[in-house]
């Protein structure tokens, strides 16, 4: 079993870096391709090209990691990892995650394998899917955080576009002022919107994209009720306004509620930091009798059914303390 992990190992890291090198070569070749096409003095690229006009806008690079992308189209999770990376702020793709991630869970692997004491390389697996789950993780985390930060911001940019669109400014306009007046996150989304509204796309369109790339109920809110403004008409300065209004309120309430829950959120975190200290007390003081979970079949059962029972038993208390506002 180990030799067949082994041979696994080298065959993907040989695989990796066969990949990493054509990626450098066939860019290399289309960034010639490129410069012959729209530098003037070139002709050998011109010649070549036989007249098309040069593509603009980025489609994405088909030659990085064919095969996770087609797994991927085929798993039908291409389109929600980059939506994911994309909500992250992060100018990843969904190869270089996955590859992260198989990078990660075999230097896990192989690190428990070779250097954790014998009785332990048989978690050698688990360490692996630990370690390969830490840029998931991460870009959940960074995801939570950006959104977070947008939700902080937008009840200011709305007032902000109701006082602009009073003064005489243009809805789009106002859009385009978010940039230079407020700070990332927001000022990002608000820019690419505006960019994108400028360059033809339609405004509904455009706020759709925004929501699909924000998605908090807040913006669905913005969002229709732009749309509705424009179909029926009325003050939409107004409207942002009493939107504003009711966001900072669901901060005031949503504030109240995780003060009355704090403290099912701390008998949650207690109960379930009991056992893992209870678990490296008994290792220490007591190491034979711990270790027969370990190496006997039926601690492995118990201690596995331990845990299960107990991320079970964290996931409800969650559950309940979590009240969505």
């Amino acid at each position: 079993m180990k030799l067949f992990w082994i041979v696994f190992a080298v065959f993907w890291l040989g695989s990796v870096l066969f990949w990493w090198l054509m990626t450098r070569v066939l860019r290399r070749t289309d960034l010639s391709r490129i410069r012959g096409r729209l530098l003037p003095n070139s002709g050998k690229g011109t010649a070549k090209s036989g007249g098309r006009p040069p593509a603009l806008m980025p489609t994405g690079d088909g030659s990085k990691g064919k095969i996770v992308v087609k797994l991927l189209g085929r798993l039908r999770l291409n389109e929600r990892l980059r939506r994911l990376l994309e909500q992250a702020g992060l100018k990843w793709n969904a190869a270089r995650f996955i590859h992260g991630c198989l990078a990660l869970f075999l230097a896990g692997w192989a690190g428990t394998s070779y250097a954790a004491p014998p009785p332990y390389r048989q978690f050698a697996p688990l360490a692996g899917l630990l370690t390969g789950a830490l840029p998931f993780v991460y870009v959940r985390r960074r995801r939570r955080v950006r959104l977070r930060r947008f939700e902080a911001q937008f009840p200011d940019s709305l007032e902000f576009v109701s006082r602009a669109m009073r003064a005489g400014h243009a809805f789009s306009v106002s859009l385009e002022m978010l940039h230079r007046e407020f700070q990332e996150p927001l000022a990002g989304e608000f820019r690419r919107t505006f960019d994108e509204h400028n360059l033809g796309l339609p405004l509904d369109v455009a706020l759709q994209k925004l929501a699909q790339r924000v998605p908090l109920m807040d913006v669905h809110f913005f969002v229709s009720a732009v749309l509705l403004q424009k179909r029926t008409g009325g003050n939409l300065a107004e409207l942002l306004d009493n939107l504003a209004y009711l966001i900072r309120e669901r901060f005031k309430l949503r504030g109240r509620i995780r003060a009355v829950s704090a403290h099912g959120r701390m008998t949650g975190a207690a109960l379930s930091s009991i056992p893992a200290v209870v678990a490296a007390m008994m290792f220490y003081i007591n190491r034979d009798y711990a270790i027969f979970f370990s190496t006997d079949p039926t601690g492995r059962l118990m201690i596995g059914g331990a845990v299960l029972l107990q991320l079970i038993g964290y996931g409800i208390i969650q559950k309940i303390v979590s009240i969505e506002v």
